[in-house]
């Protein structure tokens, strides 16, 4: 995986029990995985399609930083499906943990909002195999 974004958590960013809020979570993801498959597709039609099950498997406190990791896992006619992992970072060991995990389907459009091919060179690019 390669890292894609990073965030600070910020007090803004805490919800009720003092911990980073699950919403703000999701839109860095969703923001991260756009980015990320924009620069993929060769294109700024990308849009999300879809996102699995999301667990929050530990807190992010006010200050830690937020490390984005993704990757390529499939290639379709129109589609670009990505696995992304957050990490909280912890500026002063160096350690990170794995905050939450999930999978994004991201589907590039036209003009008109109508799904519109990839490209070969970019199809060919992250071909398996």
């Amino acid at each position: 995986m390669e890292l894609i974004t990073t965030k600070v958590c910020m007090m803004r960013d805490i919800g009720v029990h003092g911990n980073l809020f699950g919403g703000t979570m999701l839109a860095w993801l969703d923001e991260a995985a756009l980015a990320y498959t924009c620069q993929v597709a060769d294109s700024s039609r990308m849009v999300t399609r879809s996102m699995s099950e999301v667990v929050f498997e530990k807190p992010v406190k006010e200050g830690r930083i937020v490390k984005i990791y993704g990757e390529v896992i499939r290639m379709g006619n129109t589609s670009i499906s990505v696995s992304l992992e957050a990490r909280s970072h912890n500026p002063f060991t160096g350690r990170q943990k794995v905050v939450c995990q999930t999978k994004m389907v991201f589907v590039q459009i036209d003009e008109e909002g109508e799904a519109s091919p990839l490209t070969k060179k970019v199809k060919e690019k992250y071909k398996k195999g």
